[in-house]
């Protein structure tokens, strides 16, 4: 078997609401997903999910090879762009081919990749996370009650402008989620939006009356002193790692001992997983991927020894698309069907893709002026 070619497809996410964190919101429910498709001479196709904008840069380094040597590809991939860089677009690239690759192993196989990563077992433990900056109290409130009818006892929230802003929403979703466990683990994440003394400041006067499992990315996520900073500054624990992209990135934050929960990006691959979680593991550090949509990465995260808890964001899958997992007992629990166990409507995404209205140009991937230069914590609201 060897690999031939790709198709590349884009596809949208129904949120049914607006998201978006402390940085910004998306101008619409409906956000892009982009899908890739590798072909091989059999006539296997494996499926990757993630933006991969630079694919010809890295193409060259699997087209014609076995892709079941998934694992050498993967460095295979790094070295054909050693002079120029992997970081950025291009790790995006490189961890949706390897998602890929990683499918059509296992479907050579006739297993589920869980299988063939070695899990025993089909759960995966989750947290509710609704990307709900933008939801007033209402909203917020009827977002966790479906995450709670699920079994949820977890969950992440977005802020970081309004201490008593966000007080209140903690409290609220602590309460609906108190139908599952007396005592529901809540997480803070600011998405890089303070610089270390207002982290301590927000974070601690947070504290006061929440009891925080983690705070997530409250200074920049390369500031490996900046972090050990807010960490011994905080009751919280500290988690960050979800835009790192390679293995050299998170060396200095762990060598300051800037970071309790290791996270990955869902978009960077299987193998980057792999390998950040037994770096991770070799430090006596948890782990816990940030979802994407599909969460390919899940398959992955049931086969680690240090898995912590799955980033779940939502309870539906994107338009053309069906994932063989169910959300229960708090976690996702994976399917059967070979593979990473996701479906491509080609036609119906054809369809979609002919009254695309075009991608959004603001939201939280744009970082606001003044993020970090605030003298006062001013509240913003966000429209609804």
């Amino acid at each position: 078997m060897k690999v031939t070619g790709y198709r590349s497809l884009t596809t949208k996410h129904d949120w049914g609401r607006l998201i978006g964190d402390a940085n910004g919101v998306m101008t619409s429910p409906l956000t892009d997903v982009h899908v890739l498709i590798l072909e091989t001479d059999n006539g296997l196709e494996g499926v990757g999910v993630g933006a991969h904008s630079e694919i010809d840069r890295v193409f060259g380094a699997v087209e014609g090879e076995d892709p079941r040597g998934v694992s050498a590809l993967y460095d295979r991939m790094l070295d054909h762009v050693f002079k120029s860089g992997h970081s950025g677009a291009t790790f995006g690239a490189v961890g949706a081919i390897d998602m890929a690759l990683w499918d059509l192993k296992a479907k050579a196989a006739g297993e589920p990749l869980w299988r063939t990563l070695g899990a025993l077992d089909r759960f995966v433990p989750g947290y509710a996370s609704g990307l709900d900056i933008a939801l007033d109290d209402d909203a917020l409130v009827r977002l966790y009650e479906e995450f709670a009818d699920r079994g949820f006892s977890s969950a992440k929230l977005k802020g970081g402008h309004d201490v008593e802003h966000d007080l209140r929403r903690l409290e609220a979703v602590r309460d609906v989620l108190g139908r599952d466990s007396a005592r529901p683990a809540l997480m803070f994440d600011a998405n890089e939006s303070w610089n270390r003394s207002q982290a301590v400041r927000f974070i601690t006067a947070l504290e006061r009356r929440v009891d925080l499992t983690w705070v997530e990315e409250p200074v920049r996520r390369w500031d490996a002193a900046g972090l050990a900073s807010v960490r011994r500054g905080i009751r919280a624990a500290v988690a960050t790692g979800e835009n790192l992209t390679g293995l050299e990135q998170y060396r200095p934050l762990l060598d300051a001992d800037a970071v309790d929960v290791v996270q990955v990006g869902n978009v960077w691959g299987i193998t980057h997983f792999l390998r950040v979680a037994a770096v991770a593991h070799a430090r006596d550090l948890p782990v816990s991927p940030v979802a994407y949509h599909t969460n390919p990465v899940a398959h992955a995260a049931a086969a680690v020894p240090n898995h912590l808890a799955f980033e779940v964001q939502g309870l539906t899958a994107p338009i053309g698309l069906q994932v063989d997992q169910e959300y229960a007992d708090g976690g996702i629990v994976l399917g059967d069907e070979p593979g990473l166990g996701i479906r491509v409507d080609e036609d119906h995404i054809d369809r979609l893709r002919a009254t695309d209205t075009g991608a959004a140009v603001a939201g939280p991937h744009v970082r606001p002026v003044r993020a970090g230069l605030r003298l006062v914590p001013d509240e913003v609201r966000f429209p609804v």
